[in-house]
């Protein structure tokens, strides 16, 4: 499915990063950083250009392909990682940073996913998110078509609850990213760290 999606001329998240991860790029400790469902890109190419060692996972071989010329155009080295998180190992304490910019999973694997994801970040590691609420639904402007694989304030707050939220919050938002991703929206936003081990 992924694949078709991508295989087109154009880049459909566009070539800009997610708004949410620009405007709190300094919540983030320098260091090593995971990019979940990285798509073509965007964000993983912005973080590489600020200077982050960037790893970047997804399911879609065709997505990787293009998010290497796009590397390869800025000037700039990532580790992509062909991988459906359903088996992907994120490794224990080794990432300063997640990132997980509209990684829509649904319950089964998201669930394990989250808590790997507590398990992989270091002590003061940052996890940042933004993802569509199932009220995106009514936008029709972007994300899955099922409310399944829709996040909220309760979902993350209950599955990353070892985590200290910095900033959890659902809000409606203008967004403009590629052709997928356009118009008046509904998301959650988060920024957790871990404090210990």
């Amino acid at each position: 499915m992924w694949d078709a999606v991508y295989d087109v001329s154009d880049y459909v998240y566009g070539e800009q990063p997610n708004d949410f991860l620009r405007n709190n790029v300094n919540a983030l400790p320098r260091g090593k950083v995971l990019c979940l469902a990285d798509g073509e890109g965007r964000n993983s190419v912005f973080l590489a250009k600020l200077g982050f060692e960037v790893t970047a996972v997804d399911l879609s071989e065709v997505a990787i392909k293009k998010a290497k010329t796009l590397a390869q155009e800025h000037n700039v080295e990532i580790h992509f990682i062909h991988a459906d998180l359903s088996e992907f190992d994120l490794g224990c304490n080794h990432w300063d940073a997640i990132v997980s910019i509209f990684c829509h999973l649904p319950p089964g694997l998201r669930r394990p996913v989250h808590a790997k994801v507590v398990k992989a970040l270091k002590t003061n590691g940052v996890f940042l998110a933004e993802s569509y609420t199932p009220k995106q639904l009514e936008f029709k402007t972007g994300g899955p078509s099922s409310a399944d694989m829709m996040y909220s304030e309760k979902i993350i707050s209950t599955e990353l609850s070892e985590l200290n939220f910095l900033l959890l919050e659902e809000k409606e938002r203008f967004i403009q990213e590629g052709s997928k991703h356009n118009g008046d929206s509904h998301v959650v936003q988060v920024i957790a760290r871990k404090e210990s081990d």
